[in-house]
């Protein structure tokens, strides 16, 4: 982990509305399925988002890549930070609820600790590393549950392509610190989101066919949701985080996202959760905590 920083009552407030969006992208991209099928509800929020961040990069005048090199390396950063995740999780949302889904994602950390100790020699696996990583990782056994195990079926599925998407986004943080250090953070993220758009698009196309915009004001209203605020807004604020914060403590808007997905569940979906997910998200918040390392620090 880099050193933490004081955080600021500016930044815990921006750290709890980031947390807010993304927990509220789950119900959005759940609401959005029951009309867009999974493919090109995936490419709307790639496709759009980048459309917007582009405009961004404009407005700023911030300098573009020329580098071929560069761009291959957005094109991979697209399909592990986004292709893949976003694709897998969606597909998964169709069969488990929508807090569930946010509770998987909350081990994306976990991974990214365990996967960063095996490719980058200078995140070596400590002590606490490996305490925190192995009660995370028990954690999401813990919510994927013993009956998921025993009974596999098309639920079971679900759950481990959630989870298949949160080591993709594990594996982009380490391709983004090797391949991506010295570009702005704004022109990674669009450059990684028209990655993205440049499979999605005709993936899309070719396996749900001409999308449709014959939708309802549901609909439409989810996937505006999360293109401007869950994705491209949602960029631009976890950066802005990140600067002001530090990666240890920006870490924390994990653990806000899950609770605000699992309300919205409730209240919009009627959705209940089995007591071993609340308990695998209890075990994920402390394999965390024991990550973030500030609790043991005098």
């Amino acid at each position: 982990m880099t050193e933490q920083r004081i955080i600021s009552t500016r930044t815990w407030a921006e750290l709890f509305l980031l947390g807010f969006i993304w927990g509220g992208s789950f119900l959005a991209i759940r609401l959005a399925l029951n009309e867009v099928p999974f493919v090109t509800s995936v490419a709307h929020r790639v496709f759009w988002a980048a459309l917007i961040l582009w405009g961004y990069v404009a407005l700023r005048g911030l300098p573009i890549p020329r580098d071929p090199k560069i761009w291959g390396a957005l094109f991979v950063m697209g399909l592990l930070n986004n292709v893949i995740p976003f694709s897998l999780m969606a597909w998964g949302q169709l069969y488990i609820p929508t807090g569930l889904t946010s509770v998987f994602n909350a081990g994306t950390a976990i991974f990214g600790v365990i996967i960063a100790a095996l490719i980058l020699a200078d995140e070596r696996l400590t002590t606490r590393k490996v305490l925190g990583s192995l009660i995370g990782f028990f954690g999401v056994a813990t919510a994927i549950g013993l009956e998921s195990v025993r009974n596999f079926d098309i639920t079971s599925l679900a759950q481990l392509a959630v989870i298949g998407g949160t080591i993709s986004y594990a594996f982009a943080g380490v391709w983004a610190r090797i391949n991506l250090k010295d570009l702005t953070p704004q022109v990674a993220a669009a450059g990684m989101l028209t990655g993205s758009s440049i499979l999605m698009v005709p993936a899309a196309y070719l396996i749900d066919g001409t999308p449709s915009f014959d939708l309802s004001l549901t609909a439409i209203g989810a996937i505006a949701y999360y293109v401007v605020f869950a994705t491209a807004g949602a960029y631009l604020l976890y950066y802005r985080i990140l600067a002001a914060a530090g990666s240890a403590n920006t870490m924390i808007v994990t653990l806000l996202i899950p609770p605000v997905s699992i309300v919205l569940g409730a209240l919009v979906l009627s959705e209940s959760l089995s007591p071993n997910v609340y308990a695998g998200l209890a075990l994920l918040a402390l394999g965390l905590a024991i990550l973030d390392g500030r609790l043991f620090k005098r």
